[in-house]
């Protein structure tokens, strides 16, 4: 009897959809502002069939890392073996601070530390709590934009947004000034529901484009795209192009600040994204004359490092006569 009793007493173990309950709780908890759940299967054939035909007509530019691994961004579960779901997540960067306008304009994403390392790091925290606190046997591995994953199909499938005609994932009542990533894990979780397009027939974005980079809705040319040219771009940047692009030295919000979805973005409260004094009140002459101490100095855990500061100058030195006095 006193066994059976003991027996009787054991908690059950949690169901699947407690489970994905807790996830999403504690993803929350560590600063994802939202969290959803999509089953690990191939990408559909049509989806990989225009991203190709993307590759193949050049619209990467020089990104040629964008046209290596297709079978890695085909399918997720290649990237880790028994992989059977994806726990995708989304992180707010909307600053509540930022540069005067006649200042060298960084994208609003680069203000932080460098986002890749920001949101692993939490999702490897996540994964650990699934092991700890959850009592998962499970076998997982965190990305963020740092894997050829076909991010922003895989977060809409997990009902976190839908793909904006930027091209960019809007969250509703949230906007898009958010960073991604991917738990990949071994274990079969509920699947969440992809919510409708709200677009409806707003144009905003594509018309804000100071260089015109979009070619239809959702499709970019990113040779043209202020973002490729300030960051990726080996060469010069065109002078056609240059005179377009205002002040801006690293990457480009022009189609973000526009969406009638992002009126809904509040600042963010991760302490990693806060810019840097000096980042706010740095002048185009310090840029251009900037030393490589002095940019380490600056940039040291940044995102803007991937332009280097040969890249920077060479921008600066491009956009010149943008920054001269009316």
């Amino acid at each position: 009897m006193g066994t059976t009793q003991h027996l009787a007493q054991q908690p059950l173990p949690p169901t699947p959809t407690e489970v994905v309950a807790a996830i999403k709780a504690e993803a929350l908890r560590l600063g994802f502002s939202a969290c959803g759940i999509a089953r690990a299967e191939r990408v559909p054939e049509e989806v990989l069939a225009e991203y190709d035909r993307w590759i193949e007509t050049g619209y990467h530019g020089d990104m040629e890392y964008l046209a290596r691994n297709r079978e890695l961004r085909a399918d997720p579960r290649l990237l880790l073996e028994g992989t059977r779901s994806l726990i995708m997540v989304a992180m707010n960067y909307y600053p509540a601070q930022k540069q005067h306008p006649d200042a060298p304009q960084f994208a609003y994403y680069a203000y932080g530390r460098d986002y890749h390392k920001v949101v692993k790091k939490r999702l490897d925290q996540l994964l650990h709590y699934m092991r700890q606190e959850l009592g998962l046997e499970v076998e997982g591995r965190a990305f963020s934009d740092s894997a050829p994953i076909m991010e922003r199909y895989w977060a809409e499938r997990a009902g976190l947004g839908w793909r904006g005609k930027n091209s960019l994932l809007i969250i509703p009542r949230a906007g898009s000034y958010f960073f991604l990533g991917e738990l990949l894990v071994d274990l079969e979780l509920p699947e969440d529901e992809p919510m409708r397009n709200m677009c409806g027939r707003c144009e905003r974005c594509l018309k804000a484009c100071p260089t015109e980079a979009f070619l239809s809705p959702g499709r970019l040319d990113a040779r043209r795209c202020i973002s490729y040219l300030t960051i990726e771009q080996k060469g010069e940047i065109p002078p056609e192009l240059a005179e377009r692009m205002g002040r801006r030295v690293y990457g480009c919000d022009a189609c973000q600040q526009c969406c009638p979805w992002n009126r809904y973005a509040r600042p963010t409260t991760i302490e990693d994204y806060k810019p840097r004094e000096a980042l706010l009140s740095l002048s185009p002459e310090e840029l251009e004359a900037m030393t490589a101490e002095e940019y380490l100095a600056l940039f040291a855990g940044s995102a803007v490092k991937r332009a280097g500061l040969s890249g920077l100058q060479r921008t600066i030195r491009s956009l010149r006569d943008n920054f001269q006095e009316d």
